[in-house]
């Protein structure tokens, strides 16, 4: 379990986090939030790479006041990530189990195979790093941070420059690791927790604005959705930072938009979708 309490990060009075009061439990868990919301400062508060500057948290009952139990908890990707690129991905990750306090080499070795097979890169595990495609190194990854069983794994952003076949493959890895754990993964892109995370939160300027499951955030566009196929003159009326969606049809433009009143008096209430949610949520907090 992990549970924040008025977590509180500033840099040079600027809030990156602000009063974040969360609990998540065992299993996918996904962060969402626009880019600058919070999203890596709150990982790297909760990996122990910074101090909050107020407030306090605990992963599996350990206090973050214990960095070094809490690193032993844990496994962290972050959105980065550096290899040596002349180091085969075996080599790579033999170094990272021997920094990881695994020193017996059998045992080392017998982890790293079961883990490389998990990451479906034991086919490449003796090639040069700087060979990798951007998904072989994201898989690589999340291979080093599995070293170790962590109770929990802390993710930021692993889905970013991957194709559509890499993205789907990172995430059902993810997800079988989730089993008996908790996987923390910050996204901006919705689809990124859609179809695997059970729990979410969401920031926005450093503030936790939602916590619940996938259909509290889909519920905050409820009556907010219309469909409506316009001209292009009535098109050019319409909020373009409200706009989802357009697709050019014979008889006009269909949009889909998200507003509080219906932006038309052709425009249709359609049921939101958790990206519609999500848009209308953060919309929201734009103009608050």
């Amino acid at each position: 379990m992990i549970t924040t309490q008025n977590l509180t990060k500033s840099y040079k009075g600027h809030l990156a986090l602000d009063d974040v009061t969360l609990t998540f439990n065992e299993g996918m868990v996904g962060l969402l939030g626009p880019n600058g919301a919070g999203k890596t400062t709150f990982l790297r508060v909760m990996a122990t790479l910074q101090k909050p500057t107020s407030g306090s948290a605990s992963i599996f009952g350990v206090p973050l006041s214990q960095p070094e139990e809490v690193r032993r908890q844990i496994g962290y990707l972050p959105q980065h990530f550096s290899v040596y690129p002349q180091l085969t991905g075996r080599e790579f990750l033999d170094y990272v189990g021997v920094l990881k306090g695994i020193h017996a080499a059998k045992a080392r070795q017998e982890e790293i195979e079961r883990i490389l097979d998990q990451v479906n890169l034991t086919d490449k595990a003796d090639k040069k790093v700087r060979t990798y495609s951007g998904g072989m190194r994201q898989r690589l990854g999340i291979a080093q941070a599995l070293l170790g069983s962590p109770k929990m794994l802390i993710v930021d952003e692993p889905t970013a420059g991957l194709d559509p076949e890499e993205r789907v493959r990172f995430r059902n890895i993810l997800t079988r690791f989730s089993v008996g754990r908790i996987v923390l993964l910050s996204t901006h892109i919705v689809a990124d927790i859609e179809s695997n995370c059970r729990q979410i939160a969401v920031l926005s300027r450093g503030q936790l604005v939602l916590s619940g499951n996938l259909s509290d955030l889909a519920d905050v566009g409820d009556g907010k959705v219309w469909q409506a196929v316009l001209n292009d003159e009535e098109l050019r009326q319409i909020n373009p930072m409200a706009i989802v969606s357009t697709q050019r049809l014979e008889e006009g433009v269909s949009c889909r938009i998200i507003s509080d009143d219906a932006p038309h008096p052709a425009a249709v209430a359609v049921k939101p979708t958790l990206e519609d949610g999500y848009l209308a949520l953060i919309g929201r907090e734009r103009h608050a």
